[in-house]
């Protein structure tokens, strides 16, 4: 049994340390039970299979992404993480068949603890921002 304590900061370096290599499952396993993820605003997604899958899909369009993440703030039961997404449009997305585009975005997560695991993970960006960088055609120099 592995009784080692780790803080929240930890928690989610180590959660969006697994999204990175797209290991899921191992992701899935830092959720809490009663797991809730918000892709916007009010649009919550109970459990981790739905998490999975809404990830799966976002990220499968990116083939070889990144995510960077710059700072992270924990406070209480609550962790901010500030990262940046950079990738390449490589499968379909919203209805948008692969056009190439680099796609780089800010996101910042707000991420509830419960019982040393991810209750709730709530993500903001800015959607326009993306369908824009997904269907303008790049500037050539």
């Amino acid at each position: 049994m592995n009784t080692e304590i780790i803080t929240n900061k930890e928690l989610a370096q180590q959660f969006y340390e697994h999204l990175q290599n797209e290991d899921y499952e191992s992701a899935a396993q830092l959720c809490h039970e009663d797991f809730i993820f918000y892709l916007q605003l009010d649009t919550p997604i109970h459990g981790t299979d739905g998490f999975i899958v809404s990830e799966k899909a976002n990220f499968d369009a990116f083939k070889g992404f990144k995510f960077t993440v710059e700072k992270i703030f924990a406070e209480d039961n609550y962790v901010a993480v500030f990262m940046i997404f950079d990738g390449y449009h490589s499968e379909k997305l919203m209805d948008i068949e692969p056009t190439g585009n680099r796609v780089r975005l800010s996101l910042m997560m707000l991420l509830q603890i419960k019982d040393g695991k991810i209750l709730e993970k709530r993500a903001h960006f800015d959607k326009a921002d993306v369908l824009r960088q997904l269907t303008t055609p790049p500037m050539v120099s």
